[in-house]
């Protein structure tokens, strides 16, 4: 057995572990980084890249159909087994820089092993145990499989090995209508798939629910069938002919299924309780330090039980690096934290929602909104149907929530991400000057609103007003 002495063993060569053992190498500490599959864990290789790419295509295939302003809409030839190349096309450029070779560059000591731990101190991965003065638990999360009677028994499909399919599916059937089923149910679509959506509950229920249908309504249009309030109790079949049995009695068929309920962190293989780490349903038990049971243990990202997103898990990451190679005191928030749905429209969230604003501040709480259809970018270039829009949740004068569904709205909701860390004002926010015409007005138009009644609709302002004109010169 080969013994080594560290400073940091990082477990999990995905987002949150790489982020935090290239800076704490780079910044003088010794680290050992521990992955058994893939370099860049499961964003680079089965979720945010490859899903991203593949809905690129699709987004190609639906304006091609589409056509507009003067120009006919025309049949595309959809190439599936060439859209997957495009995937992994991606996932290969990008790979170098998650690569064990760069990381053995920079100065750290990369196992490909899975690891467990053998004692509060140390880590066993392979023929190697690890002492370190630190551990980071990055293991992420893997697709959750719901206990549904027959489901073991048929082929499905996860998002970890759909990238693997080479032929377009005839009928997609996707279970769950959370923002991955909702994702790869329009890029199917729009590749030339039939597909059915399945909720036990409401698809995108975790979203403003005026927002959540735009976006139904959009898919809708597009073909897509979404079923809510829909649960299913067994699936029988095989392979190209699944028949999904809801509650009702009812039943769906297709050719393919695909498994999106939810996820489930990866710590089960670790032996945590050897580690005298004690962990939750959700994953690793941790305070708001990332600090477990264990004081010499951290868990970030998907593995400490919180938000799901990678760049959560590239923000904890700068959370650790202050506490264990500074000394400083850090502590993870998420009121700050976005996400997006990056279905066409787009969806993007941070903070409370309307409905979750109101439960909050209760008659404090001020709602300002714009919609797309009166933003002049999205006039010009043909984005302004479909009835997105942005609102933003306002207590004591700052945003505390903000939701935008249209074009776009995952990179418009970065705005807001400054805006709420920052704690900025409304005022601040409306004095920002956008270059016109872009779709960055519609936040302005929003913060802009909020003030419309206040000075508008105010009869002390317009008295001001009348007086400043009677007798200034």
């Amino acid at each position: 057995m080969q013994k080594i002495k560290t400073d940091i063993c990082v477990i999990g060569g995905g987002s949150g572990g790489l982020s935090v053992a290239s800076g704490a190498v780079q910044m003088g500490a010794k680290v050992v980084l521990i992955e058994a599959g893939e370099m860049g864990g499961d964003c680079l290789n089965y979720g945010c890249v490859p899903s991203k790419a593949l809905l690129s295509a699709g987004k190609q295939a639906h304006l091609m159909r589409k056509g507009g302003a003067g120009i006919a809409g025309v049949a595309p030839q959809v190439d599936y087994a060439v859209a997957m190349d495009h995937v992994q096309s991606a996932i290969n450029t990008i790979a170098p820089h998650d690569s064990q070779e760069r990381f053995e560059s920079l100065g750290c000591t990369v196992i490909r092993a899975f690891a467990r731990f053998t004692s509060p101190t140390t880590v066993q991965a392979g023929d190697t145990e690890i002492t370190a003065r630190r551990f980071v638990i990055a293991t992420g999360s893997r697709a959750f499989i719901p206990p549904i009677d027959g489901l073991e028994s048929v082929p499905y499909l996860t998002n970890e090995t759909l990238w693997q399919q080479r032929s377009a599916p005839k009928h997609l059937l996707v279970l769950g209508g959370g923002p991955i089923g909702m994702e790869m149910a329009q890029a199917h679509r729009r590749l030339g798939c039939d597909v059915t959506v399945l909720d036990a509950m409401d698809a995108l229920g975790r979203d403003d629910p005026e927002a959540a249908q735009v976006v139904k309504e959009a898919l809708r249009a597009e073909d897509v069938a979404i079923l809510e309030q829909a649960p299913v109790v067994t699936v029988s079949g095989g392979a190209g002919d699944i028949t999904l049995t809801l509650k009702d009695g009812s039943e769906v068929k297709g050719s393919d299924l695909l498994v999106a309920v939810g996820r489930v962190a990866n710590t089960d293989k670790l032996d945590l309780e050897k580690g005298e780490i004690n962990r939750n349903r959700a994953g690793v038990k941790v305070n708001a330090s990332l600090r477990s049971s264990n004081r010499r243990v951290y868990a970030i990202g998907d593995a400490a039980g919180g938000m799901q997103f990678t760049h959560v898990a590239g923000y904890h990451a700068g959370v650790l690096i202050r506490s264990m190679l500074f000394g400083l005191p850090a502590k993870a928030q998420s009121d700050h934290i976005p996400r997006a749905t990056y279905t066409d429209p787009e969806l993007a969230q941070i903070g409370m929602t309307e409905a979750e604003a109101h439960k909050a501040h209760g008659a404090k709480l001020t709602v300002s909104r714009a919609d797309i259809s009166g933003n002049d970018r999205a006039i010009a270039t043909g984005r302004s149907s479909g009835g997105g829009f942005i609102k933003v949740m306002v207590v004591k004068n700052r945003p505390v929530g903000v939701t935008i569904v249209g074009p776009d709205a995952g990179e418009l909701i970065s705005f807001w991400a400054l805006a709420v860390a920052s704690r900025l004002k409304m005022g601040q926010i409306a004095g920002v000057v956008a270059p016109y015409p872009t779709l960055m007005e519609l936040n302005k138009r929003a913060a802009g609103s909020y003030f419309t009644p206040k000075l508008f609709d105010n009869p002390r302002v317009q008295t001001v007003v009348k007086l400043v004109q009677r007798f200034l010169p």
